[in-house]
C-alpha cells in the first residue's frame, strides 16, 4: 500500500470524491482521502493522501489556499456561479479604478456568507440538498480571512483576480459579494486552485498522467513521504533502547532520544533509531515529557 501525498490536477467535471474514487482504481488501495473540497467546475491542486497520510487530511484541509478566479460582473446565480440559474441581471457601469478598489477592500478579516449551493450542515442536511428542494435557511456569516488579494486583469464584464485565504473561504461568495459592493451584482466564471500550503499548481498531475506513471512504475518517485509536510520541524531520533516507546505511541523523556539540537519548544518530528518517522510530538512542560500530537506508525 502506498503511503504519502500526491499533488492531483483536479478537472472540471469531476468532485473531489470522484478524485478519490479513481485515484482507489488506479491505485487498488481503499486507505485515500482529499483534503479540501474544489466545486466540479473548479480545477487546479487537489492534494490527496494515501494510506498512513490519510491522517493529515483535516491537518491540510485548514491550510491557506491560493486561488485564480474569473469574475463575471452583472450577473447572480443561485449557485453564485456560473453553473447555476441566473437570478437577475445589472448593466456594469462601474469604471476599472472603482472595481479595483472594490476587490482589494476585502483583504483581511471579514464575515462571509456560506453559499445555499454547498455542503455545510444545518440540523443534519447539507445546504445543496436543501436547495437542490427549492428550500433556503438562514445560514450565520462565518469569519473567514482573505490574506492577499490581486487584480490581475480587467476586461469588463469580467475580472480576473488572485486570492489567497483562509480555510473556509467561498471564492464564489467572494465575487457574489464584491459585485453587491459594487451595486452590479457579481459571480465566479471559473475558478482554478494554484496552492494548497505547499503544493503548487506547476507540481500537479491529472489522473492520466498518474496512470501512466502507475504503468511505467515510476509514481513512486512523485508521492511525498509524509514526513516531508512536517520539515520545518526540527526531528530527533530515539535511542535503540527506548524504540518500543514510539513504537506504541507512548510519551517519552527527552533523555531517552539520541543528542539532538532541537530547541526546548515546539513541535518535533520524531524518528526511531533505524530512521523510521514516528510522527509529531510536542513538549509537556509540567510533566517534562515528549507526547504525541500526531502518530503515523502502523496501519491506523
Amino acid at each position: 500500500m502506498a503511503d504519502g501525498i500526491i499533488n492531483v490536477y483536479k478537472e472540471k467535471g469531476f468532485t473531489s470524491h470522484d478524485v478519490v474514487a479513481k485515484m482507489r482504481g488506479i491505485l487498488k488501495q481503499k486507505k485515500i482521502g482529499h483534503t479540501g473540497t474544489l466545486d466540479p467546475m473548479a480545477e487546479g491542486v487537489l492534494p490527496v493522501c494515501l494510506g498512513k497520510a490519510t491522517k493529515l487530511c483535516d491537518l491540510l484541509t485548514d491550510k491557506t489556499k491560493t486561488y485564480e478566479a474569473v469574475m463575471l460582473l452583472g450577473k447572480e446565480t443561485d449557485t453564485q456561479d456560473m453553473t447555476g440559474t441566473i437570478l437577475a441581471e445589472y448593466p456594469v457601469h462601474a469604471k476599472e479604478d472603482e472595481v479595483r478598489e472594490a476587490v482589494l477592500s476585502f483583504l483581511g478579516p471579514y464575515n462571509q456568507i456560506p453559499p445555499m449551493y454547498s455542503a455545510l450542515k444545518i440540523d443534519g442536511k447539507k445546504l445543496y440538498e436543501l436547495a437542490r428542494e427549492g428550500i433556503e435557511v438562514e445560514r450565520k456569516a462565518r469569519p473567514v480571512e482573505i490574506l492577499e488579494i490581486r487584480v490581475d486583469h480587467i476586461e469588463l464584464p469580467r475580472v480576473t483576480m488572485t486570492v489567497t485565504c483562509s480555510k473556509g473561504t467561498y471564492i464564489r461568495t467572494l465575487c457574489y459579494d464584491i459585485g453587491r459592493k459594487l451595486g452590479c451584482g457579481g459571480c465566479m466564471d471559473s475558478l482554478v486552485r494554484t496552492q494548497v500550503s505547499g503544493f503548487l499548481l506547476k507540481d500537479s498531475l491529472t489522473l492520466s498522467q498518474i496512470e501512466e506513471l502507475r504503468d511505467e512504475g515510476t509514481l513512486g518517485e512523485r508521492i511525498l513521504a509524509v514526513d516531508k509536510v512536517f520539515n520545518d520541524y526540527p526531528a530527533i531520533v530515539m535511542k535503540p533502547e527506548f524504540d518500543k516507546l514510539v513504537h506504541n505511541g507512548n510519551p517519552f523523556l527527552r533523555d531517552q532520544a539520541q543528542e539532538s539540537s532541537a530547541p526546548e519548544e515546539g513541535p518535533l518530528r520524531v524518528y526511531d533509531s533505524e530512521n523510521q518517522f514516528i510522527g509529531v510530538y510536542e513538549p509537556d512542560k509540567e510533566r517534562n515529557i515528549l507526547k504525541p500530537q500526531k502518530v503515523f506508525l502502523g496501519g491506523n
